[in-house]
């Protein structure tokens, strides 16, 4: 009963009001957690030949850093893939391998294999950085043109003991380009190696390519006994572009004629007069 205006709270009444206060307070949800930003935007590259020859095979290095994979303090606490596609006019027998995969910090190596057409193919990754539910992707692309390589071959000749496999270096007029595996070789064996080198043109003239075994410290030779072999070429030129020559005669001769009938004319009409 109210007695003097006054209302108070009976003891049961007071404890069920703070208990309602502290279930509310914890009904309260907790501020949503927030991922970190990434420490850097994502960027990638990829290395490898532009040009390859017919039936040929190139490796390539494919790496990425960045994105959300990889947390402000360059802790990689998410995943970085590429995926891979090719274009061309003919892919039969083209392949990208692996077609999609995992780059580690220290990046990848993948092997693009070609047909035996001449043709521009155009390598296609979709890098992707992803992390918990955070992604990010970038998107590069590589031109390799696929031709018909020029063709070097020589034939080795093993002493008279065993040699084991090792790699002869290939010069082009004097700087190298490159090196061919020569197999282990029983004692006076024979082994005709061939080596391809492709590329998108060479100047007009003579080349020469050079390959030398004085790897093998002259237990292995060339046919004839020498340590390297020469093999030389002719590029011709271009053939003359006779086409501005055929249109100045051209116009040179119809202006002749048109001369020519010009004073026929101015003569006739003097005739008449």
């Amino acid at each position: 009963m109210n007695h003097g205006g006054a209302f108070r709270l009976g003891p049961g009444l007071a404890l069920l009001i703070v208990a309602a206060m502290l279930l509310g307070g914890l009904a309260v949800p907790p501020a949503a957690a927030t991922s970190p930003p990434p420490a850097v935007n994502l960027t990638g590259s990829v290395h490898g030949p532009n040009v390859l020859g017919l039936s040929g095979a190139g490796s390539y290095f494919i790496n990425a850093t960045g994105g959300p994979a990889v947390l402000p303090n360059g802790t990689v606490a998410g995943a970085i893939r590429y995926y891979a596609s090719l274009t061309g006019s003919n892919l039969t027998g083209v392949s990208f391998f692996p077609a999609n995969a995992t780059i580690g910090p220290g990046g990848l190596t993948a092997k693009l294999t070609v047909n035996n057409l001449s043709q521009s193919l155009v390598l296609h990754l979709l890098i992707a950085s992803t992390y918990q539910t955070q992604n990010q992707s970038i998107n590069l692309t590589y031109s390799v043109t696929v031709v018909r390589p020029y063709v070097l071959t020589a034939t080795v000749v093993a002493g008279p003991q065993t040699i084991l496999s090792f790699a002869a270096t290939v010069s082009l007029d004097g700087v190298a380009v490159g090196s061919v595996t020569i197999p282990t070789l029983t004692p006076h064996q024979t082994y005709a190696l061939t080596f391809k080198y492709p590329t998108l043109g060479l100047s007009p003239g003579w080349h020469t390519f050079t390959i030398s075994v004085t790897h093998a410290h002259g237990l292995v030779v060339f046919a004839g006994g020498a340590l390297t072999y020469s093999q030389s070429f002719y590029i011709p030129p271009a053939p003359a572009n006779y086409t501005i020559w055929y249109v100045a005669g051209i116009a040179a001769f119809f202006g002749a004629i048109f001369i020519f009938v010009a004073r026929v004319g101015a003569r006739r009409r003097n005739r008449r007069k």
